[in-house]
């Protein structure tokens, strides 16, 4: 027994054929496991960009479209509701969006209308106080939350009320504007929801 000769070649083709055959069983094992990591189709679609017509929105009208399962809100904003604007900056928490609500816009809308264009308005429908959904109160008349409502929004939640570009309104529960998520115009009677102009979602 003791002076039996090893085949060295056999016990290197061995070792060999083993290290592969193991080899390619992990990589086979991983394969689905790093596959399953990936969103699946449905959660592909509910995060790619939404395309919304503005050709039927009249002025003073909000439409609502889902985007992530969030709803945003497009407003065709009337020239009254945009001289507005201006009157009620006193009033407001951050009305350049600059402060604490810096991160609640894209740059191109870290502007007195945070918007593209001045008259359309889109934003996620989110309070931020406690994620409630304000009523768009666009009628710029005295209301019983507010003697000099210029239009706007109000959370039936706890109270906060926005004006028309979703700006935080001082003394209310919520502490930031509304979200403003990036969008680009496709034409002038299109926008795509999710992605601006330097394709950032």
């Amino acid at each position: 027994m003791a002076n039996e000769v090893v085949d060295q070649g056999r016990r290197r083709f061995l070792t060999t054929t083993t290290a592969v055959v193991g080899g390619v069983g992990v990589v086979a094992a991983a394969v689905p496991f790093i596959k399953s990591w990936e969103p699946s189709a449905r959660a592909k679609a509910a995060g790619a960009p939404v395309t919304q017509s503005l050709k039927k929105i009249e002025p003073g009208q909000q439409l609502i479209v889902a985007w992530r399962s969030l709803p945003v809100f497009i407003v065709n904003r009337t020239s009254a509701q945009l001289a507005g604007l201006p009157k009620q900056e006193s009033r407001l928490v951050d009305p350049s969006s600059t402060g604490t609500s810096a991160d609640q816009q894209p740059k191109y809308a870290q502007n007195g209308t945070r918007s593209i264009k001045p008259e359309w308005l889109v934003m996620v429908g989110i309070c931020t106080h406690l994620g409630c959904v304000p009523d768009y109160v666009g009628d710029m008349k005295p209301e019983p939350f507010d003697p000099n409502w210029q239009g706007g929004y109000y959370c039936p939640c706890h109270h906060s009320r926005y004006d028309m570009a979703g700006r935080v309104y001082q003394g209310v529960p919520a502490p930031k504007n509304m979200v403003v998520p990036p969008y680009q115009y496709l034409d002038d009677t299109t926008i795509q929801i999710g992605v601006d102009a330097q394709g950032a979602a």
